[in-house]
């Protein structure tokens, strides 16, 4: 019998972040053995019509004062269960009507019940920009995004070398995609800022604790701006972004953007809490 996602996520002594690699480090084996480069991928791209400016779209919010990617997500380890009455072109469809810059799909299905087919499908039925949300740790899984509808990946610093974060980021950038890179402390933001990342995520949830505080991004968000990087960064806060005072505090900490799944998909109206979070309809900060 197989383990359920709960069991994997309380084994003894491992953090769910070295679990879950672990389990994508089998599902990766099993990918067909192919060398991957910007060109092939590039191909793809061309072949399914093209990407969507993901962080153009961040930039120049559709409506209120800070640019959304909202996420769509059934599951997760910590939280189980998270929307049973699931469908995931019609939660698209409710986002991009409620103003969303981008949408976040989750592509993982041992631990978020999530599929590569969920975004195929919802590339077909809006029109706004495509993260795949999973956890890159090969070169294929940057050719599989192409292949079934994401303008933009997912890189987090926790799980990658330097050198695989790098290669990884230019990889994918060389071949027409957007990068999110993920941090979720001051190390790995080093690191990230030595890589030359544009657009930045931070992450408020502390993934061996589960704790979120918003006082991480106000914490990284000061470090980069003393950094002095000579690169434009596009901050996107992530985690514990549950109402309206949430996200005007990290936006004022310079946050450009917010990546919200749980209080989104928890909402008994999607679209209401979608704009109540960017401010439609609101005086701008």
């Amino acid at each position: 019998m197989s383990k359920t996602t709960d069991e994997r996520a309380t084994v003894p002594g491992r953090n769910i972040l070295d679990i879950i690699v672990a389990r994508k480090r089998i599902e990766v084996s099993a990918l067909p053995k192919e060398t991957v480069h910007a060109g092939l991928i590039r191909d793809r791209l061309r072949e399914r019509g093209g990407v969507r400016d993901f962080i153009g779209a961040l930039r120049n919010p559709r409506t209120g004062d800070v640019g959304l990617i909202a996420e769509v997500k059934k599951a997760s380890p910590s939280a189980g269960v998270i929307r049973a009455d699931f469908d995931p072109i019609r939660i698209a469809r409710e986002y991009e009507e409620a103003g969303a810059s981008c949408l976040s799909v989750l592509t993982d299905e041992s631990f978020f019940q999530g599929s590569l087919q969920f975004l195929r499908d919802i590339r077909s039925a809006v029109s706004l920009p495509l993260l795949r949300k999973d956890f890159i740790i090969d070169e294929r899984q940057i050719l599989e995004a192409a292949e079934w509808g994401a303008d933009a990946i997912l890189l987090i610093a926790a799980i990658l070398s330097d050198d695989d974060l790098s290669h990884f980021q230019a990889l994918a950038e060389a071949s027409g995609l957007a990068v999110l890179v993920e941090v979720h402390d001051e190390a790995e933001l080093d690191r990230v800022l030595r890589v030359g990342s544009r657009l930045l995520g931070i992450n408020n949830r502390d993934l061996k604790t589960f704790k979120v505080d918003l006082g991480t991004t106000e914490r990284l968000a000061d470090r980069v701006r003393s950094s002095g990087s000579s690169e434009p960064i596009l901050l996107v806060a992530e985690s514990g972004l549950h109402t309206r005072s949430d996200v005007v505090r990290v936006k004022k900490a310079g946050a450009g953007a917010i990546l919200v799944g749980e209080s989104l998909m928890r909402s008994p109206d999607i679209a209401v809490k979608a704009g109540e979070l960017i401010g439609a309809g609101g005086e701008r900060l």
